[in-house]
């Protein structure tokens, strides 16, 4: 089994594909779990007043088009999952950020973190200087606080369906 695997690395080296870990995958599968519709629209949705926004950075916002874009500019499919990581666990800690701790939406918050902060373990291996420019800046804006950066309002739901869209687009093939 482990030859095979060995295999399969190497053909996807050849071929210049990065391979998700094994432990990116489980991840990835268990925050799939966690954003069933259901489950987003329940706690990002119903649980919070209508119309309800978070104001956020532009850069925050990642979509299936910025991805599109961003592959289209070659950049390498480990640095655009790094890039989902960063985008995508800022984005649930500015939801946590508005809600209080009796808020019905905490606790799936937390576990949603709990799975990011355990994702983010995998990608403590990754430096900024090992991506690309593009994505290293980006990932720079997204953890600047500054007031300078460019605001806008989202609501929660569509920031975790963003995710989710991304993570399969990313995770699909490799996982």
């Amino acid at each position: 089994m482990q030859q095979g695997y060995a295999a399969v690395l190497c053909v996807l080296a050849v071929l210049g594909l990065d391979a998700a870990a094994p432990g990116e995958c489980e991840l990835t599968r268990l925050l799939q779990d966690k954003l069933q519709y259901e489950m987003r629209l329940r706690y990002m949705k119903h649980y919070f007043p209508i119309n309800y926004t978070v104001q956020v950075q532009y850069e925050e916002v990642l979509r299936p088009s910025n991805i599109t874009r961003l592959r289209n500019g070659t950049v390498s499919e480990a640095a655009l999952r790094y890039l989902w990581f960063h985008v995508s666990s800022q984005a649930v800690l500015r939801i946590r950020e508005v809600l209080p701790e009796k808020h019905p939406s905490w606790k799936y918050t937390q576990e949603l973190c709990q799975l990011f902060d355990a994702l983010g373990k995998e990608y403590s291996k990754y430096q900024q200087t090992d991506v690309e420019a593009v994505v290293a800046d980006l990932v720079k804006l997204v953890h600047s606080a500054g007031m300078e950066s460019r605001r806008k309002a989202v609501r929660p739901k569509a920031l975790l369906d963003n995710c989710l869209k991304v993570m399969r687009m990313l995770y699909g093939v490799p996982c």
